[in-house]
């Protein structure tokens, strides 16, 4: 299969990146901010921030750890592990300094880890939405509880379709049900395309209710800014 995502994001660190990497939808295309997006510091006195670090504790996964540049500054403070299916991106992360970045498929928890592995996990960058469906939300969240603890939390990266301006998000596609939506596109670098990525929009009532379905509660959710479509949401055992 192959990985231009995660290819790109390593030429990056090796300052060999020579073309941009895209995203796709169609004839819509535009290019992807790889410095921005993952080679950033963590800022724990940012709003998002402020969120996340007030329901972390270790030991922590980190789902979709990209670059591992929150991994970098949570495992100063306890056991954090780093997951992702690329190994373009573990080969980074662990040249970064990431001290425990493994293969690993955030939907597939149970074949990684034993039953209440972590205390708290995270996703973040809006890759929980690959779920695809409510159902395949579900079936995650049921994976992310049997990895946690009983007293465990997480923490969630998603988007509010009540809040998206269609035109302005590449590869948004409506759905007539209300807080829901579907997101449709690729990774394109130096030529090599992606496999179509398929993700389920879904605001906040909608996410509680995919985890009342499971061990879950969603105990607090916030906005990026007033009229941001972008939230976080801290979820906790019910």
């Amino acid at each position: 299969m192959t990985d231009p995502f995660g290819r790109a994001v390593r030429d990056f660190h090796q300052g060999e990146q020579d073309a941009p990497l895209i995203q796709r939808d169609g004839e819509w295309a535009r290019e992807h901010p790889i410095e921005a997006f993952y080679f950033g510091d963590f800022d724990p006195d940012s709003d998002r921030g402020e969120f996340l670090t007030s329901w972390v504790d270790g030991p922590l996964l980190d789902m979709g750890a990209g670059a591992g540049r929150d991994t970098l500054y949570f495992q100063d403070q306890f056991e954090t592990v780093a997951i992702e299916v690329s190994d373009h991106l573990i080969e980074t992360m662990r040249e970064r300094g990431v001290q425990d970045a493994r293969r690993a498929d955030m939907f597939a928890l149970r074949e990684s880890f034993e039953r209440d592995r972590f205390q708290s996990a995270f996703a973040w960058g809006t890759q929980v939405e690959l779920a695809a469906s409510m159902r395949g939300l579900r079936e995650f969240l049921d994976d992310l509880a049997f990895v946690t603890a009983p007293d465990g939390a997480a923490t969630l990266d998603c988007h509010d379709p009540e809040r998206i301006v269609a035109d302005e998000m590449l590869g948004y596609r409506a759905d007539p049900t209300p807080g829901l939506a579907h997101r449709v596109m690729q990774f394109e670098y130096e030529g090599d395309v992606g496999e179509t990525l398929l993700f389920r929009l879904f605001g906040p009532d909608r996410l509680r209710e995919a985890a009342a379905e499971t061990d879950w509660e969603v105990a607090a959710h916030s906005y990026d800014a007033a009229e941001s479509a972008h939230y976080q949401a801290a979820l906790t055992k019910a």
